[in-house]
């Protein structure tokens, strides 16, 4: 944390009143919920945690907007803590300090994270479909339906750039993703949000993020992307706006598709 900020902190959000920064993204959040109809009364929802600083400010964004609203639906989250790259233990007790301030209890999972199935082979794909596989049983364990994710608009726009120059689809991750015939649906209500709205408040406001070693981070496609995506954005500002729009998320209704994916309707 740079020492300008040292006079900052988390709780001072939760004890006193927000700040325009934190508002506006708040905000922000709350509308990509409304038009997608992500979440609805009485609905319980699965936060996926890595620790990280996207999942936390998702935390937060879903936890105090939760207090303004006329409705009401549960938050509950997980964080799969890989048995071969553990956090400590002081992390463990800022994060549940953290998530116990806004009112969402918190399991820290002990998972392994190279499985005897992978037979020796491992890299981002698997240990996303392996991250998937544990929170996809625990929301079958627990009669939930929803499992929010903290994307943001950059992954939208990474992954719509990989998929266009690795595969030759211009697809990407969709604000609701059905699974299971609609039995489970993963939500991203993060997804018009830049990423570094999202580090900037976590940096000034010292979200206690702890992010799990991942041997990989520096090194996968992804991490070699996003100096593309920055170089886009000088060429034209709003570059990352016109891709997402590019997408026609169209705004659905409860029973509707978007893009072939089924979605729920907020009653917001």
């Amino acid at each position: 944390m740079g020492d300008s900020y040292s006079h900052y902190h988390w709780k001072d959000l939760i004890e006193t009143r927000i700040p325009p920064q934190v508002m506006r993204f708040v905000k922000q959040t709350g509308r990509a919920i409304f038009r997608y109809g992500m979440i609805k009364e009485d609905e319980k929802v699965l936060l996926s945690v890595s620790g990280g600083k996207d999942s936390l400010a998702l935390a937060f964004a879903l936890a105090v907007r939760r207090s303004w609203l006329p409705i009401n639906y549960s938050l509950e989250a997980v964080m799969i803590n890989w048995l071969e790259h553990p956090i400590s233990d002081e992390a463990k007790e800022q994060l549940h300090q953290f998530f116990d301030a806004l009112e969402i209890p918190l399991l820290i999972k002990d998972e392994v994270q190279y499985p005897e199935s992978f037979k020796g082979d491992f890299n981002c794909y698997l240990c996303s479909r392996n991250r998937r596989r544990i929170l996809f049983d625990y929301a079958d364990e627990h009669d939930i339906s929803l499992i929010a994710m903290g994307h943001h608009l950059d992954d939208l726009i990474e992954t719509s750039l990989l998929n266009l120059s690795s595969r030759a689809s211009f697809t990407t991750m969709q604000p609701v993703q059905e699974f299971f015939k609609g039995k489970l649906h993963i939500i991203r209500p993060m997804i018009e949000v830049h990423e570094h709205t999202i580090a900037s408040i976590a940096q000034k406001w010292q979200f206690p993020v702890v992010k799990p070693v991942c041997p990989h981070d520096q090194s996968n496609i992804r991490s070699r992307i996003k100096p593309i995506v920055k170089q886009l954005v000088t060429l034209d500002r709003d570059a990352k706006e016109h891709i997402y729009n590019a997408h026609h998320f169209d705004p659905p209704q409860r029973g509707e598709k978007i893009n072939n994916v089924a979605v729920k309707t907020n009653l917001q």
